[in-house]
């Protein structure tokens, strides 16, 4: 494949395109604008799948890159020799309970990677005048606006008040972001998340762990009592919302995006037990009798819930499923890889 930016209207750097959302959403983009190239730089890292890399390298309009973020010489020479004109920024270490072990490895990652491709994308789109025009995405989480109680939703005005090394990380990532559209005009935007699920999440996270747990009949761990409370959102409804904000959202503008779609997680384990237990059933046992509540973890969050209002009302962005055929959708892909996910890999 020609590295030639006139193969292509323009050229947009992905980071973290292995990773469980990035990979969803290289595939998603990729298919739909034929061209736009897409450079995937990842580090694969333990949480990263290295076949999304071999499916990318066999696409027209992708070329994947492994490197680490942090890397200031291999950022100046991806953005040279691909003249890349957007960056949609995924790459981050995500697992709250690792942020908790580990919490320099996150600073690392989430802020000092962050700062070190604002950096490049401001050097090279000053020398070709690009500034104000190119445009940074940056994919956060709604867990810097810290926990709710049993009301309320977080917006795009919430006050930051992270409460784990993982969201602090992600919030003083944000900051860096807003810092450079105001020092710079750097044409930036950012987005707010909730918890994703669907294909190709890591093994460690609540989704897969619990169908984990269950095909290999073992305890599926709850913490505490089971009632904290998420907001799911579909992966793909989650890259339809990036690809609206990065083609057509204000510069320096912030959208919260939420299916608004809340489960205790105890009433999300039971659910998939129930799935589990139609899907592939279990003889002489439902998979809900697996559930063991466990010590729940140091500072952990009570709810999380967001009002999607200003990205359905500016962008015309909405969920394209309902959350339980979704979750069917997810559970049917889990167990069609069943070998690649029944065990989390090693760190």
């Amino acid at each position: 494949m020609s590295t030639g930016s006139s193969d292509f209207e323009k050229t947009i750097l992905v980071t973290g395109g292995a990773g469980f959302i990035g990979t969803n959403f290289v595939d998603y983009f990729a298919a739909r604008h034929r061209g736009i190239r897409l450079i995937d730089l990842d580090a694969l890292t333990y949480a990263a799948h290295p076949e999304s890399f071999e499916r990318q390298a066999a696409m027209p309009n992708v070329v994947p890159v492994q490197g680490d973020i942090c890397d200031a010489a291999l950022l100046a020479e991806i953005f040279e020799k691909y003249d890349v004109s957007g960056v949609i920024h995924f790459a981050a270490e995500s697992h709250v309970d690792n942020s908790i072990a580990d919490p320099v490895k996150f600073v690392r990652t989430n802020v000092m990677g962050t700062a070190a491709l604002l950096d490049a994308a401001k050097r090279h789109w000053e020398k070709t005048s690009r500034l104000a025009s190119a445009r940074f995405h940056h994919i956060s989480t709604d867990e810097v606006f810290g926990t709710l109680g049993a009301e309320g939703l977080f917006t795009e005005d919430s006050p930051y008040a992270p409460t784990s090394p993982y969201s602090a990380s992600k919030a003083s990532a944000d900051l860096l972001v807003e810092a450079y559209t105001k020092t710079f005009g750097l044409n930036t935007t950012i987005s707010h998340c909730s918890n994703n699920f669907g294909p190709w999440q890591h093994a460690e996270k609540f989704i897969p762990t619990v169908i984990r747990k269950c095909l290999a009949h073992e305890p599926i761990p709850i913490y505490g009592t089971g009632f904290n409370i998420r907001d799911w959102l579909w992966v793909e409804d989650h890259c339809s919302a990036i690809e609206a904000i990065f083609l057509h959202a204000r510069a320096g503008s912030r959208y919260v995006v939420s299916a608004q779609c809340e489960r205790t997680n105890l009433e999300l384990a039971r659910t998939i037990c129930a799935l589990l237990d139609r899907l592939r059933p279990w003889a002489g046992h439902n998979y809900a009798e697996l559930i063991d509540f466990v010590t729940d973890r140091p500072g952990h969050d009570f709810r999380y819930a967001s009002s999607a209002a200003r990205i359905r009302d500016e962008l015309g962005w909405q969920p394209a499923g309902s959350f339980e055929a979704m979750l069917e959708r997810t559970l049917d892909w889990y167990l069609g890889h069943e070998a690649a996910f029944n065990q989390p890999q090693s760190r």
